[in-house]
């Protein structure tokens, strides 16, 4: 098969985040072909390995999981394969498993991650699975992580607050709202001022990263003919490398400043790290030279952040436009998927 029908059959195949194990088992079947690649699955995570006598070895990794959409929608066409996953992340996958299986001698020993649950929660992904039940098969001195970057060099990575603000009112009936105080109507105060946001750039090691903020959820009210005496408002703010989970939470909190009175909430619901660029290490910036084209800054969350945490330099390269991802047309082309395979071969040997 061409390698845009290796990537059709992945995307044909439905990975929701939770339900992976059909794509595990796919994925486990074509590496278990080689006889050079030592593989092992770990729950819906599969790891291949080189096991040959070189000093260092790098990591490829990739996540198996999409956002929902239907997977039977799927379409190949002369020259790109539409279908939820198919940028993020499934081109990049067929091209890990093809050059997983192509037995070129290299330099350096391989080895090859595929991992469940990268779209959910961060508790839940399959890459913290296997760093604590099987912390050995994540040895490695380098790591190129896999999403989508339109095959240029995105360094570092993003990290995510999530908080929910919960503003208190006065309850009433609706007939008589001056004898309350509307929570809903208070929230509109907040909203707004999200609204009106301008982003914080920060640049680090040359590499800039903007920030963002967003209103994702709202929830209030009690009843139609009641005023309501409590809203809530759940915030996402992307935070450059620069911030720690406690700064960014407190550069938030100040941001909404008097908006928020002494009976009002602000909780921190959930956060995953950021990564700074780890530009300084000679392999990565090597990846960047392949490239042909300057690093940039991650603009979200990814697993670069785990690799970081775990004391590994780590970049994001892939198939496929980024702002593709997460879209119901989203889609990879032949050229970018032969591209990537060009790049990563290459620089792998």
């Amino acid at each position: 098969m061409s390698r845009l029908e290796d990537a059709f059959a992945l995307v044909a195949i439905s990975s929701l985040s939770r339900e992976e194990s059909e794509i595990a088992t796919y994925v486990e079947t074509r590496l278990r072909t080689s006889s050079a690649l030592e593989v092992e699955r770990v729950g819906d995570n599969v790891v291949a390995r080189t096991r040959g006598h070189h000093a260092s070895r790098v990591i490829i990794a990739g996540h198996l999981d999409t956002v929902p959409g239907d997977a039977a929608a799927a379409v190949l066409t002369g020259d790109e394969v539409r279908g939820v996953g198919a940028c993020d992340m499934k081109g990049s996958l067929a091209v890990m498993i093809e050059l997983a299986l192509d037995q070129t001698p290299r330099p350096r020993e391989v080895t090859w991650v595929f991992y469940a649950r990268e779209e959910i929660t961060r508790s839940e992904s399959g890459l913290l699975e296997i760093a604590e039940l099987r912390p050995d098969l994540l040895v490695g001195d380098v790591a190129v992580l896999c999403e989508p970057t339109g095959g240029v060099v995105e360094a570092g990575c993003q990290g995510t607050l999530r908080a929910r603000v919960t503003l208190a009112g006065r309850r009433a009936h609706t007939a008589r709202p001056f004898t309350g105080r509307n929570a809903i109507h208070r929230l509109g105060e907040v909203i707004d001022r999200v609204a009106h946001y301008e982003p914080r750039t920060v640049t680090i090691d040359g590499v800039d990263f903007t920030e963002q903020l967003q209103a994702v959820f709202v929830e209030g009210g009690l009843a139609a003919n009641v005023v309501p005496d409590c809203a809530s408002l759940t915030l996402n703010h992307r935070v450059a490398p620069d911030r720690t989970k406690d700064a960014a939470a407190t550069w938030l909190r100040e941001y909404l400043g008097g908006l928020l009175e002494e009976e009002d909430r602000f909780e921190v619901l959930d956060w995953a790290p950021s990564a700074p660029p780890a530009l300084d290490n000679e392999r990565l910036r090597a990846l960047v030279a392949l490239s042909g084209a300057p690093a940039r800054g991650k603009m979200g969350f990814t697993d670069v952040a785990t690799f970081f945490e775990l004391k590994i330099p780590a970049t994001n390269f892939g198939a496929g436009d980024p702002l593709l991802a997460h879209r119901s047309d989203e889609f990879v082309t032949a050229s970018e998927i032969e591209e990537f395979e060009r790049v990563l071969g290459a620089w792998l040997a």
